[in-house]
Parts: structure tokens; sequence; C-alpha cells
């Protein structure tokens, strides 16, 4: 048996795999995020632990003897979060998060430092972790200088576990320390947040052995002697790892709150221009690059709460087959953009709205307009070298059919359906943790699931999708300023 820790924001899960990557049961324990003002976010690593007691425990009362079996542990974990240590391993404040945004104006300085885009591959974002650092530096100068160690939390965790200061390349790309092509921490840019390598944990792949789980957790959670822990990954990485998109090429399409179009490569190919994220793989020898929307099935949820009717009510309004856009053009800028602006500023907006524009006309205006995000993250990978001849669907908008049919008309490449099951980070660490116990080959062990149905483009409707995302394309610079 092999189990699987993901460390999300609201929730950690524990995922219980046999050999044969069936999964035999599953657990999860809530977390609180506290907001002490306006743009903070942070948890208490303590609740880290005990979320993870609590989902193992679940696991345990219901199948001890699987758990027994266990022979390796994966971990996933919420990327970019800041764990500060002191010189004796304890906490010495609450940990910043991933959404937390107070360090903008540090990250507009550092991202300013030709270095950091040069070494990283990547825009320095408010999220990340080193300018994180830069705000504690500036703004808790005493806890700046009892700092021993930076941790992310899933790799606060680890340490846990194993007592081991351990990290691996997917998460440690997020910080904006690593040298991500050559998969090592820069010791220059870790300088210009006044910290050095003593600092960082040591590095691993994914796939590799971090350390061996302490005999005391073992024991209480009736496991036995020789536990590995595996490097892991971060959240979207192992993700990947469990939709076996892994290979050059390989890639899933995330229809969340937020989106993601998230692809394999077997090359290093940095775009920070285009605010796509080129993070190094859990896999070695092999990088990703993401394209990030920040309201994906959000803005559903807002047009949602502006009509009154459910998602399922609104897309109802639009039937089965695939209409040709109305005209009406929807920005989804509710919260800003990532890929490709990276502008916090910039808000939504609706452009060609007639007296015939109905309720039908603003909800196809809404898919289209994710829709045609969607094709601005793949423009921006196809600038930074990288072609996608189709995509995976995960996430709870790809239960949308209309949805996908235009995004599969937009993209212009079919959209596969996976069959249903879970595939998701905690399964897909589980699988890091399989190939670290046993030594196994991660090609042979994460491959994609069965594809249930594909999605074709609409041949006849690929016409007027390219006209429509040449008026979206159009929209962004012609209002830029006016809506912030």
């Amino acid at each position: 048996m092999y189990l699987g820790i993901d460390l999300g924001t609201s929730g950690v899960k524990a995922l219980l795999l046999d050999a044969g990557q069936r999964v035999v049961a599953s657990a999860s324990a809530p977390l609180e995020v506290s907001r002490p003002h306006d743009g903070w976010a942070e948890q208490n690593p303590a609740d880290w632990i005990e979320a993870t007691e609590a989902a193992v425990s679940a696991l345990k009362s219901t199948h001890s003897a699987a758990l027994a079996a266990v022979r390796g542990i994966g971990l996933s974990g919420q990327m970019h979060g800041a764990t500060l240590i002191d010189a004796a391993g304890a906490v010495l404040r609450p940990a910043i998060l991933w959404n937390d945004t107070r360090s903008h104006a540090e990250a507009t300085a550092l991202d300013a430092d030709p270095r950091f885009r040069t070494v990283t591959g990547n825009i320095v974002f408010p999220g990340f972790t080193a300018p994180k650092l830069a705000w504690v530096r500036a703004n808790e100068p005493a806890v700046f200088v009892r700092v021993a160690k930076v941790l992310l939390p899933k790799d606060y965790l680890r340490l846990w576990l194993t007592g081991d200061y351990v990290s691996e390349m997917s998460d440690a790309a997020g910080t904006a320390w690593l040298d991500v092509g050559r998969r090592a921490w820069s010791s220059e840019l870790l300088a210009a947040t006044g910290l050095d390598l003593r600092h960082m944990p040591a590095l691993v792949e994914g796939t590799e052995v971090s350390g061996t789980l302490r005999g005391s957790i073992a024991a209480r959670w009736g496991m036995g002697g020789g536990v590995v822990v595996a490097g892991g990954a971060g959240d979207n990485a192992a993700s990947a790892c469990g939709m076996g998109a892994v290979r050059a090429g390989q890639a899933f399409v995330s229809l969340g709150t937020s989106g993601v179009l998230f692809a394999a490569n077997d090359a290093y190919r940095p775009n920070p221009a285009s605010a796509v994220h080129t993070f190094c793989h859990a896999l070695p020898g092999a990088w990703h690059q993401m394209g990030v929307i920040l309201s994906a099935t959000d803005s559903l949820n807002w047009l949602c709460g502006v009509t009154g009717r459910t998602a399922a009510e609104l897309t109802a309004d639009l039937g089965e087959a695939l209409r040709p856009p109305s005209g009406v053009t929807f920005l989804p800028y509710l919260s800003g953009e990532r890929t490709p602006h990276n502008d916090a500023t910039m808000r939504g907006a609706f452009a060609g709205l007639a007296h015939l524009s109905d309720r039908a006309a603003l909800t196809q205006a809404v898919l289209e307009g994710v829709t045609f995000a969607f094709r601005d993250s793949l423009e921006a990978l196809r600038e930074a070298g990288t072609e996608l001849s189709r995509v995976t669907a995960i996430g709870g908008g790809s239960r949308a059919r209309y949805w996908l049919k235009a995004i599969a008309t937009a993209l212009e490449i079919p959209v596969d359906l996976p069959a249903e099951g879970d595939f998701g980070a905690a399964f897909g660490a589980a699988r890091l943790g399989l190939v670290a116990a046993e030594r196994a080959d991660p090609h042979v062990i994460c491959t994609p699931p069965e594809t249930a149905e594909t999605i074709e483009p609409d041949s006849a409707l690929v016409p007027a999708y390219r006209d429509a995302y040449r008026r979206y394309r159009a929209l962004y610079p012609a209002i830029k300023g006016a809506t912030s």
C-alpha cells in the first residue's frame, strides 16, 4: 500500500493506493484560513499536523490492515507558502499562504531586478515565497533575524514526518529562488532577500526518497518500520502525476474556481513576458508550463448571483447544440488576470450589448469569455514553444457539456473526458510514494486514466469562434485602465 497526503488550503486529504493503483480509501480533515488584515491569509502549521493526524486516524479506523501495509508516502501541497523555522526547529510565526497579497510592493521591486526573470523563468508574483520574506525582513525584523529555515507547507509536514529539511523541484520552483533550468537554489537570488543556502532545505526530485517515517509516528499509525517518504510535488504537479500528464505534449485543462491550462514539457521553455508559469515537474528531467485564469467557474458563479439562477439553469438556457458567438463579449477579469496580462487591477466587462441581449446571451458570453481566456493561455504556451494536440478536462466546470464543446472549438483541439475516478493531487502523491518505495519507472506508474468520451471541435463554427476571439483580444487593450 502507498499513502498520498495532500495539504490543501481548505483541508488535508489522505488517500490509500494499492499495488495495482486502485484507490482503497480516502479521508479528509478541514483547515481554516486566518485573515487578520485585508489581503492577508495565514495558517498555523500546527493545524496542518492536527489535520493530517485526523485524516490518517480516520483511515486507520476503517482500513487498519491496509494502513499497516504502507511502504511509501508521497506528499503534495499548496505552493508558495512561507513557513519560518528557528534554529531549534520551532515555528516563528503563522505561515503566510499563496493567496496572501501583502507583499505586492516587494514582488514588484524584486521583479524589477532582471536577474529574477532570467534565472527563474517567471514573473515574481506577490503570492510567491521570496517577496513574503522581503516583507518579513522589512516589517518584522525581529522575526527575520531568527529565521534558520524557510519551508514550503508540505515540507513542514515532511519535517514532522521524517525530521529532515528537504524540498523538491516542483514546489521549490514557485519560490522565486530556484534556478528552474538548473534545478538548484540560486545563491544570487537568495542574497537579494537577505538569505543564503543555509536557510534552504536540501533538494530532491519528486520521485526520490527524501527520508524515512519516524518510528513514533509509524507506531501510532500502525505501520511497520522503514516507510519511505517521497519528495512529492506541489499541488498542480501532483495532480498532473495523477492525471498522467508527465510526458511532453500531455496536458489538462482545469475548470475550477480558477482555471489552469497545464502542459508537461521535456525541456525548460520559459516565457515570463506572457505570465506563463514555467516550473520543474515532479519527475526528473521534466518541466511544465501553466497558464492561469483567476476567475473560471467563478465567472459563472458571479452571473448566478446576479440573475438568481443556478449554473445548471443558466446553461440549460443554451440547449445542447453549440451556438455561434452572438457578438456579446465578456472579459472574465473579475479579480484581475494572471495569464497573459499579469494585471491585478483590471476588472471584467461586457461589450456588444444590444436590446436583444437576453439572459442566455449573457450566459453564452460568460462561457465564451472564460473559453477565450484558455485560448490566451494556449497562445502563450505556443509562444514558449509548446504545441498541444489535445487536453483532458477536469474540475467542476467540466460537467457542463456546452462549455467543453466551446473549449474544444475555441482551442481547435479535442477535449477528452476521463473515466470516473479520483485522479487528483493526493492520488498523484500516492503514485510518487509508490515510485520512491519500489524504485519504479515513473512513466510506467503515472499513466493517464481511460478516456470515457472525446469532444471534438465543431468544425462548422471554428471560423466564427476565430472571429469572436479576435474581438475578445482587441477588447483588453482598448479599455485597459478604464475599469481599474
